[in-house]
């Protein structure tokens, strides 16, 4: 199933979309698409009052869509997980996960303004596939217990300020918790629409040239793997979401390419999973 979010920042209404696209309220049965109703989610019984016509439709027209996720309460950030992305960064490929933290603060629409923070010079672009956690998750044991615990997918694009990252006493969180750093979205899809996550291409372009052209299967760690392999280090809980990294063309790895402006537009789009696309302003 597809879930989104519509509605004015801080009061969206979740929404489940039919198979022919028909979009259906569910906020008489959910209070938000959050780590309460992922926790709780019977797709089947969903699918059934859908196909019943027992939901209310909802015209999305001209209507604002929210992060497909409310208010989750940690995302995970997955560094150079992607061997020809390594390359580009100049960095060896990791033993292991490569792991760092964003606030919930970073959180926005798929649609919504980015905001070059103040002070920011080298402002960059990641597409990524995002991960949402839909059980609570601590030490699990392989990757059947991994995929158990996903809820679905969705696109994520991991702003990030190079100056911030590499020129500020080295902290990667420095460069990616600025407001308005992780768009998320458009759409959750649910783990079971999405056969293979390592089978997903995954496309991001700046004013209409296409400076990333990746695919999932090129992660140096799986999905499944890094969904066990962070539960050994942080308890994963229903709503949170884990952005598992970026392929090549970053703008980090193209020399003489300029860094992100005000005005510039960046959109991504990942197979199965929609589009996103943000107009860059200024904090």
């Amino acid at each position: 199933m597809k879930f989104l979010r519509v509605g004015p920042p801080g009061a969206e209404r979740p929404v489940v979309l039919g198979e022919d696209g028909t979009a259906y309220d569910l906020s008489g049965r959910a209070r938000d698409l959050d780590g309460a109703f992922l926790s709780g989610l019977d797709t089947a019984a969903l699918a059934r009052d859908v196909a019943a016509g027992v939901l209310p439709a909802v015209d999305l027209a001209g209507q604002r869509v929210g992060a497909p996720v409310a208010r989750p309460g940690k995302v995970v950030g997955i560094g150079l997980n992607y061997r020809d992305h390594a390359a580009e960064a100049g960095a060896a490929i990791p033993a292991e996960p490569v792991i760092f933290l964003k606030p919930s603060s970073t959180v926005v629409g798929p649609y919504d303004e980015v905001l070059v923070p103040r002070g920011g010079e080298k402002t960059d672009y990641e597409a990524e596939l995002a991960v949402v956690i839909g059980r609570t998750a601590r030490y699990l044991d392989g990757h059947e217990a991994a995929a158990a615990a996903i809820a679905g997918y969705t696109i994520a694009n991991d702003v990030t300020e190079r100056a911030f990252q590499f020129e500020r006493g080295g902290q990667w969180d420095k460069g990616k918790s600025a407001e308005t750093f992780t768009p998320l979205g458009p759409w959750l899809v649910t783990a079971d629409e999405v056969a293979d996550p390592q089978a997903l291409a995954l496309r991001l372009w700046v004013n209409g040239e296409r400076r990333q052209d990746g695919n999932t299967a090129e992660m140096v760690f799986p999905v499944l793997e890094l969904v066990r392999y962070v539960s050994w280090f942080m308890v994963l809980e229903p709503g949170d979401v884990i952005i598992t990294g970026t392929p090549a063309g970053v703008t980090l790895g193209r020399p003489g390419t300029p860094f992100l402006a005000p005005g510039d537009v960046v959109e991504i789009e990942i197979d199965g999973l929609g589009r996103q696309r943000q107009v860059l302003g200024k904090a």
